[in-house]
């Protein structure tokens, strides 16, 4: 019971007005990354990606990152105006993300592309070594 009244109170909180917009959150593809060839230890590095905001009605909310052992999911939020009258053109942005190298094992990126015809998340895979 606690769950399910999580859960709404969650949802609400998307679909709840803030300054009067009626906001969403949305998941959007990451649509190129860069990576470097090498990271080192103990160092901050640097990855690149490109995604595209679908109009103007969506801007960049934050980044989703999660991790897991070695691998990174990589993704980018944005918050969707269901108020505001759109001009339907994409508009593609880029952004830099610091990643600080505090493991000697290599870095698996998985780069969120979008969701196949049968719904099934896909990635693009990046692996980095990190020298000592």
């Amino acid at each position: 019971m606690k769950k399910v009244l999580l859960f709404i109170l969650a949802l609400g909180f998307l679909s709840c007005s803030l300054d009067g917009n009626n906001l969403v959150v949305k998941v959007l593809p990451i649509n190129e990354s860069t990576t470097p060839d090498s990271f080192t230890f103990n160092t901050i590095d640097t990855i690149k990606i490109k995604y595209s905001l679908p109009d103007n009605c969506h801007s960049f909310y934050n980044l989703y990152y999660q991790y897991d052992d070695t691998t990174r999911i990589v993704a980018v939020r944005a918050l969707q105006d269901l108020d505001a009258n759109c001009i339907n053109q994409a508009i593609e942005r880029e952004l830099d993300i610091p990643i600080q190298v505090r493991q000697e094992k290599d870095y698996v990126f998985k780069f969120w592309k979008g969701k196949n015809s049968n719904g099934v998340d896909e990635y693009e895979v990046k692996v980095v070594p990190v020298n000592n």
